[in-house]
């Protein structure tokens, strides 16, 4: 026996389980309800299903019109990275390697953008959204998107850079790159751990995200899946079959995307807190 593995290491390993077992749970009501009829629901949620109605993906693939809110979802998290990702990186970067007293009230700025409530920004951000009219469209929402995004992703990067040697730029400057050379073709390639996790972060919050999309797109063509999901859950009436089979097609891909680049997460942020 590793005379490391003590009854205290044990014990942590099974209140880690049972934790792991106890955030598994909305899960499986979620998987489990979403094959099931209302009734049955009611009755008893918890229950294994007596039959299985795949049926119920079928009709919300119709009812809400998956495909269009799915590419919706898509365009915008596609879009909203790779702005965020290029602002961020390229401000992060330039800020790093100026140092100086600008840069360090900007950075500041930045930071503590970060600690600022959505609600309290929520009906100014509506009246000047409408002004340079971007509400009610899919580009307005990815700009708000950049706004909302980059204090966070910035802040990422910036740690990041600071492990990056400035000797490699000196160098490709010696060499006769030029600053854009240096950035896109020395540095950037060094900040693949962070961009993943820059990405992955973005991605879990814009794809899930309800409260912007709902105040800045109408139409129900521009509605993305959390819109689209949101329609069997009225005031007076829910849908819970539908509107579970609705979730558990809204999740998927973007746990399927966690899943393939989670193990970078760590890996990113920790080299990014370095200094």
């Amino acid at each position: 026996m590793n005379p490391r593995y003590t009854k205290i290491t044990f014990l942590l390993e099974i209140i880690g389980i049972v934790l792991g077992v106890i955030f598994l749970i909305p899960f499986y009501f979620v998987l489990i309800n979403s094959v099931k009829g209302f009734a049955d629901i009611l009755i008893d949620a918890a229950a294994w299903p007596q039959e299985f109605l795949f049926s119920n993906y079928l009709k919300v693939w119709d009812i809400i019109n998956f495909p269009r809110a799915f590419w919706n979802s898509l365009i915008i998290t596609v879009i909203s990275n790779i702005g965020l990702v290029v602002i961020s990186s390229m401000a992060a970067w330039k800020m790093v390697r100026t140092p100086g007293k600008f840069s360090k009230i900007l950075f500041v700025l930045f930071v503590s953008a970060m600690v600022i409530p959505f609600q309290t920004v929520m009906i100014p951000l509506m009246k000047l959204g409408g002004t340079l009219n971007l509400t009610n469209s899919i580009p307005g929402l990815i700009i708000m998107y950049f706004g909302f995004g980059v204090p966070l992703s910035l802040f990422l990067y910036h740690g990041f850079i600071k492990t990056v040697p400035i000797e490699i730029e000196e160098s490709a400057r010696i060499d006769g790159c030029s600053q854009f050379g240096v950035f896109w073709r020395i540095v950037f390639p060094l900040l693949k751990p962070i961009t993943v996790t820059v990405v992955i972060l973005n991605t879990l919050w814009i794809w899930n995200d309800y409260l912007l999309p709902i105040l800045v797109l109408q139409d129900a063509e521009l509605r993305t899946i959390p819109l689209a999901t949101s329609s069997f859950f009225a005031q007076y009436t829910k849908q819970w079959d539908m509107g579970l089979a609705a979730l558990v097609m809204g999740i998927t891909p973007v746990i399927i995307f966690f899943l393939f680049l989670q193990r970078h997460i760590i890996k990113g942020i920790a080299q990014g807190s370095i200094k």
